[in-house]
């Protein structure tokens, strides 16, 4: 038996994510760290307290950041009192969160890869992402076959994707699919779709660059649905997790094979926990949100 940490992604910012660390001096640094890269008040930013086109909390360049170092603040804060993980995954932007807590690099190369990567796909416009729930998988999945310009973008669990790629093929699909619901997302791109593959390769470049460490702990990679130590296969799968589906279903599985029966939602909201719950009912949870939910 085993334990596993997992850091959600994108849509899961919120204002006023930061104030179960305001006090810490941890966060306090980081944060500062944060706004002398990007040049806007990050902190601020969490807490609604920030003005302007370009302190938007939901504005990729920005939510990614926050989220980064959030979490990056709480894992270490974890491992400080003495919790361990057996496994690390993370949602989209939340494996860098994971790959850094599994030391493949410091606190500043992950905050300057997220910085590049959330420009890099907020630069990218055009596409479509739509939540669809409750639906029959089969058919889901013939109806995104049968079209060219769309794809899973995040299988989370068997009764929730969200798809992504041109409006018109993501129109089409929602209008042949029946399911219980489905929601447009507010973004800027089709992300994890083909359509991202020229941010995709820049940020190759921007990985080719950067020195990554083999992982202390294994992490479950979004593109593959497995588990790996080997820098260099975390890295390419990196590269990769840009332009194909976030595995969340097939992650949850792979961390139930090896015998995880506890898993700590580190970073803000809980709907990690909520996927978890549906699909793995016999598995304890925890959110790790603030400083106060720390305590063993």
């Amino acid at each position: 038996m085993g334990t596993a940490w997992v850091f959600p992604g994108q849509g899961s910012q919120k204002r006023g994510m930061a104030a179960g660390v305001l006090q810490d001096d941890l966060a306090q640094d980081r944060f500062a760290q944060a706004g002398a890269l990007l040049g806007r008040d990050l902190l601020a930013i969490c807490e609604g307290a920030a003005d302007g086109p370009d302190h938007d909390l939901n504005d990729t360049r920005n939510s990614q950041p926050a989220l980064f170092v959030l979490e990056s603040v709480l894992l270490d804060r974890c491992k400080q009192h003495g919790h361990k993980a057996d496994v690390l995954a993370g949602h989209s932007l939340g494996e860098l969160a994971a790959l850094y807590g599994a030391g493949c690099f410091d606190f500043r190369t992950g905050l300057s890869l997220v910085k590049q990567r959330s420009e890099l796909m907020a630069a990218t416009g055009g596409g479509a992402m739509v939540a669809v729930m409750g639906f029959v998988r089969a058919e889901l999945e013939a109806a995104v076959a049968a079209q060219p310009n769309v794809v899973i973008a995040n299988d989370n669990s068997a009764g929730q994707v969200v798809l992504s790629g041109t409006a018109t093929a993501v129109r089409a699909v929602c209008s042949t699919v029946r399911c219980k619901r489905s929601v447009p997302l507010v973004v800027s791109g089709a992300f994890h779709s083909p359509l991202m593959k020229e941010p995709a390769a820049r940020f190759a470049q921007v990985l080719e660059a950067t020195p990554f460490a083999d992982a202390a702990v294994p992490v479950v990679s979004n593109a593959t649905a497995c588990s790996s130590t080997s820098g260099s296969t975390l890295k390419a799968n990196l590269v990769q997790q840009m332009v194909s589906g976030v595995r969340w279903r097939e992650t949850m599985d792979h961390m139930a094979s090896l015998g995880i029966n506890t898993v700590l939602e580190i970073g803000p909201g809980a709907v990690l926990s909520g996927l978890l719950k549906r699909s793995l009912s016999t598995i304890n949870i925890r959110q790790i949100n603030a400083m106060a939910h720390l305590a063993r």
